[in-house]
């Protein structure tokens, strides 16, 4: 259990750190303030600011991170009238931090309660100055200022030069999209290490290897590695996905196969053993494909494995939209725990394709256009460069509160039915 939890923590922070830092390197890239990096989620344990602007933090729960660009939907910095801050004055008497948090101090911070401000536009801020209500003192704050907010977090403030919106169609619309194709080029490189750690890779023909263990079905049976097999009982087997697909259902009964080895062919009798995968019985026989160890063809693989998984996953979505959709087609975070578990047991190849299987999920997921994902960021892009003009503020976000709330209810019916799935029945 501790090593499925250690897995799933690693695998899941690697999948959401580098999608977010897509974001993050092309929203930098395009004049875009990132205001926060986060690593984690929940509590802040501690945070660094950097000279470009970024605060990076390190948070309590260990899942995931997060990109806080200046001018997002979930980025705001209003100051609520009757908010008591300290101000801190640098050169030209311009406000260069603003406290709003009870849990640090500022040497020489001048004590202000808040009447108004513009962090935005006009930048400035005011108030009433240790707690004299018969003057409202104006003050003006410095373009790259700072605003220390309640959880004690440092940010620079977001002037509208800044913001996501103040960058060109272009820029933002790359911004969107780089962290799908981050998670893309994750799994490229994650098939190219799992070929290395193989050995080579995977010929994809009826040409095995049997596994090393002496309780092997395959090699009790008689069969040796760079055999062919060319029948399951009577079904005929010439590359590997056939092979699989005809013993899986074959689980504790006995099948006849058909191997070639050199230019004699035998037909051997075996009983795969019945093995639990995704809730169903599956035969094996302890057998694996046989390996290409040139370094041209490891290599080639991350781009072969992943353009493979991309049309498979595609299939699986095309499916689900053409009529037969259920909810177990779908997982989440229960899911993915679950089958990190059976993962593990694979070692560090089993976990390395389990990573390269859910960025890809994550990628694909992420350009589904739905409003508040990714996707459907790029589509409002799109119909904006038709349009020549953005949609309204208000319209926008409209959009994205319905895709907001369709998430969310589809992530609780997910969990839900993952937790029955995985841990009730």
């Amino acid at each position: 259990m501790i090593t499925t939890i250690i897995t799933f923590i690693i695998v899941f922070g690697i999948l959401v750190i580098v999608h977010e830092f897509g974001h993050f390197y092309f929203a930098k890239r395009g004049g875009i303030l990132v205001r926060e990096f986060s690593i984690g989620m929940g509590p802040k344990l501690f945070y660094r600011r950097g000279k470009d602007g970024t605060t990076y933090t390190v948070r309590l729960l260990p899942v995931g991170g997060y990109v806080r660009m200046a001018g997002a939907e979930d980025d705001e910095d209003e100051i609520k009238p009757g908010t008591p801050v300290s101000l801190y004055l640098g050169k030209d008497d311009q406000v260069e931090r603003i406290n709003a948090s009870k849990k640090s101090t500022l040497f020489n911070g001048i004590p202000v309660e808040i009447t108004g401000s513009d962090l935005e536009d006009e930048l400035w801020i005011e108030g009433y100055e240790n707690g004299d209500e018969s003057e409202v003192k104006r003050y003006p704050v410095a373009h790259n200022a700072t605003i220390i907010e309640t959880d004690g977090t440092e940010l620079q403030i977001a002037p509208k030069d800044v913001q996501f919106q103040a960058a060109s169609l272009g820029r933002r619309l790359m911004t969107n999209f780089a962290g799908p194709m981050n998670n893309i080029i994750l799994a490229i490189v994650t098939f190219m290490l799992m070929s290395f750690v193989q050995g080579g890779v995977a010929m994809g023909t009826n040409q095995i290897q049997v596994a090393s263990s002496p309780v092997s079905i395959a090699k009790k049976a008689g069969i040796q590695n760079n055999d062919k097999i060319l029948s399951v009982n009577g079904k005929q087997t010439k590359d590997w996905t056939s092979l699989s697909t005809a013993i899986q259902p074959r689980a504790n009964k006995a099948t006849k196969v058909v191997i070639q080895r050199g230019s004699t062919q035998k037909t051997l009798t075996l009983t795969p053993k019945g093995e639990q995968s995704n809730g169903k019985t599956v035969g094996m026989i302890g057998i694996t494909q046989a390996q290409n160890k040139h370094i041209g063809a490891i290599l080639a693989s991350g781009f072969t494995q992943t353009w493979t998984m991309t049309k498979a996953l595609f299939g699986a979505l095309w499916s689900m939209v053409s009529g037969h959709f259920s909810l177990n087609d779908l997982g989440g975070p229960v899911a993915i725990f679950a089958t990190t578990s059976q993962a593990t047991k694979f070692g560090l190849v089993g976990v390395l394709n389990f990573l390269a299987f859910l960025s890809i999920n994550l990628a694909i997921v992420n350009l589904i256009p739905i409003p508040a994902l990714d996707g459907g960021k790029i589509l409002l892009n799109f119909i904006e460069a038709i349009r020549r003009k953005p949609l309204s503020e208000n319209v926008e976000a409209g959009i994205t509160l319905v895709g907001v709330g369709f998430l969310v209810i589809l992530m609780l019916l997910v969990t839900w039915n993952d937790i029955e799935r995985y841990f009730i029945h």
